[in-house]
């Protein structure tokens, strides 16, 4: 027992001898790394202010979501659509009809039951019920549309005072603020998501006549009509479209500006339609391409390649070539800005422009024309004929060709139509105005049919039929 204990003595002693030996004299140094742990870690911006992260500062929406939820009402449209022919239908002549709902979100503006929601929403209804966020029912009634910036206008009756979101100015919206999108959709009774500004005065139709303002706040089907209000809860915003190859929200979505929408629905209340004030300007956006092609050096702006005759720009001086840089102090960096501005007014309203003129900046006042022009199918650009154009072609009344359609310009010229010629009939209805002529080819819209009376170079009246 003592030789076996005095054994494992002497191994030990060999083991504590020989790691000593291997430390002392072959293991390399290395350094001796220590954890510690930070109890108040910083975290710095990225940006160069000297500052710190505070969560206190995140955006509060919850007073923006109270002053909007009850303000918020879904929208049921009632219409009566074609259904597949049969049998019975094709021999006793007639068409079965069959119920159809669609359905959208709409936003109350004050506490007579006034609501905005969107044209696409109650378009061709027969019967349009609106549902508030307290389940309550009502019966609407349609005060007028404009399908141009897709706005319509509802009224409903109400015992006592309605629940209304307030108008904010679109205009100061900033890209980058956070919003809200408050919509109603499926009859789930308010929904809120929350976004930011990702774009303004955003174009969809490559025509340059709308300006939306984008936002990555989700929005569904059933949202449109819907309210986008900023943090303090006003309207900035109309939810009318999003972009999605699926048909559900993958991130981009669209609003009528507050500016456009309220102007919209005060000309309807007003006037019965909407007023546009005209500019008189044809061009487009510059770019790096158009102004190598043209010759200027800037790459922002809108660059005037024509000026409407007898309009408020020719008679302030506006000129071909002039770039407009800003209106109302508001920088134009594409025609969508510009179009977006000029939605906001109306006949004899005023516009400051800020111009480039050879070189030089220059600041024209202009006063908005009321619309005398009108681009009409098949035919071409068509205005409001003055005293002096009715004499030459020997006419009383009619209205004038100033553009023929590009398309059909050989064809017209071939049987004596060329500019300057006078319309007098459109539909068999007698027109003296562009007006007359878009209220005479509403009733084309179910016929399918033109039917055209002009005046030719020859001073000849004609008639044109075309299915």
């Amino acid at each position: 027992m003592k030789k076996i204990l005095t054994l494992v003595l002497v191994s030990a002693l060999g083991g504590i001898f020989t790691l000593g030996a291997y430390k002392l004299f072959i293991e390399d140094d290395k350094p001796i790394l220590v954890a510690t742990e930070i109890a108040n870690p910083t975290f710095l911006p990225t940006s160069s202010i000297d500052t710190v992260f505070n969560a206190e500062k995140a955006p509060d929406f919850t007073v923006a979501a109270e002053n909007t939820v009850n303000a918020v009402v879904h929208v049921k449209n009632l219409a009566q659509s074609s259904g597949q022919m049969t049998f019975e239908d094709l021999y006793f002549g007639r068409r079965s009809q069959s119920p159809h709902i669609g359905s959208g979100s709409g936003v109350i503006i004050n506490t007579d039951g006034y609501i905005i929601t969107n044209n696409h929403v109650i378009n061709n209804a027969q019967e349009i019920s609106v549902t508030m966020n307290n389940n309550k029912t009502y019966i609407a009634e349609l005060i007028g549309t404009d399908p141009k910036t897709d706005i319509a206008l509802l009224k409903i009756d109400s015992d006592e005072d309605l629940p209304f979101v307030t108008f904010g100015d679109s205009d100061n919206a900033k890209i980058g603020e956070w919003v809200l999108a408050v919509g109603n959709p499926f009859n789930l009774t308010s929904t809120v998501t929350a976004g930011i500004i990702s774009a303004k005065a955003r174009d969809l139709s490559g025509t340059s006549k709308q300006s939306f303002i984008q936002t990555d706040a989700a929005v569904n089907p059933g949202n449109s009509g819907g309210a986008l209000v900023n943090t303090k809860g006003e309207l900035v915003g109309i939810n009318t479209a999003i972009t999605s190859q699926t048909g559900s929200y993958v991130g981009y979505s669209f609003a009528v500006p507050s500016n456009i929408a309220r102007k919209v629905i005060e000309d309807i209340m007003e006037y019965g339609n909407v007023q546009n004030g005209i500019l008189g300007i044809q061009g487009g956006a510059l770019n790096s391409l158009v102004a190598e092609k043209i010759g200027v050096t800037d790459t922002e702006g809108v660059y005037i390649d024509s000026v409407v005759e007898d309009s408020g720009a020719e008679k302030a001086g506006v000129k071909k070539g002039d770039i407009i840089k800003e209106i109302d102090n508001i920088k134009i960096s594409k025609f969508s800005d510009l179009t977006g501005h000029l939605n906001t007014k109306r006949p004899s309203d005023v516009v400051n422009l800020s111009v480039l003129r050879d070189g030089e900046t220059t600041n024209i006042p202009v006063t908005l024309a009321k619309n005398e022009t009108f681009t009409m199918p098949l035919v071409g650009r068509i205005k409001n004929a003055k005293a002096s154009d009715l004499k030459k072609h020997k006419a009383t009344y009619g209205v004038k060709i100033t553009d023929l359609n590009s398309k059909y310009a050989d064809y017209w010229r071939r049987n004596g139509i060329q500019e300057g010629c006078i319309i007098t009939s459109v539909n068999d209805i007698k027109v003296t105005s562009i007006d007359d002529v878009q209220n005479a080819l509403k009733n084309q819209e179910n016929s399918g049919a033109l039917r055209i009376e002009l005046i030719n170079s020859k001073g000849e009246k004609e008639r044109y039929n075309f299915k």
